[in-house]
């Protein structure tokens, strides 16, 4: 019988440290996905019923914009892009306001190569929301 002695506790530490720090890192890194997805959803939300509440055409863009900054702010993400369209016109019943709101998000601890980050995702989403038939135009 041989004796094998402090053996376990060596294999476990190198088991923890080759399979259970991907891991946390893979959770992470989708923790971060998800978290600019639900910010980027409730942004283009939010924008568009900033739009729909506002008075004229001047007021609603920079509202939607406003909107959306605040929410992305909430969620701790920057660099996102915001853009407004109406379908057919703004502020005609039964028209619609279409918000479109885009912004990237890199793995943790990812580095840039040459000023460009290599590893990110780009997540947007797109939001619809109706000005209303029977609502009297300003």
């Amino acid at each position: 019988m041989t004796r094998e002695r402090g053996s376990a506790t060596v294999e476990f530490t190198w088991l923890t440290l080759l399979l259970l720090v991907p891991l946390v890192y893979v959770v992470i890194a989708v923790f971060e996905t998800q978290r600019t997805a639900y910010a980027v959803a409730a942004a283009s939300e939010a924008a568009a019923r900033a739009f729909i509440q506002s008075e004229d055409a001047a007021a609603a863009e920079s509202r939607a914009r406003v909107a959306a900054r605040l929410v992305l702010a909430d969620h701790d993400v920057s660099g996102a892009s915001v853009s407004t369209r109406c379908e057919p016109s703004c502020f005609v019943p039964g028209s619609t306001v279409v918000v479109d709101v885009r912004s990237s998000q890199r793995l943790p601890l990812a580095p840039d190569l040459f000023g460009d980050p290599v590893a990110a995702f780009d997540v947007s989403s797109t939001h619809t929301e109706p000005f209303g038939r029977y609502r009297a135009a300003p």
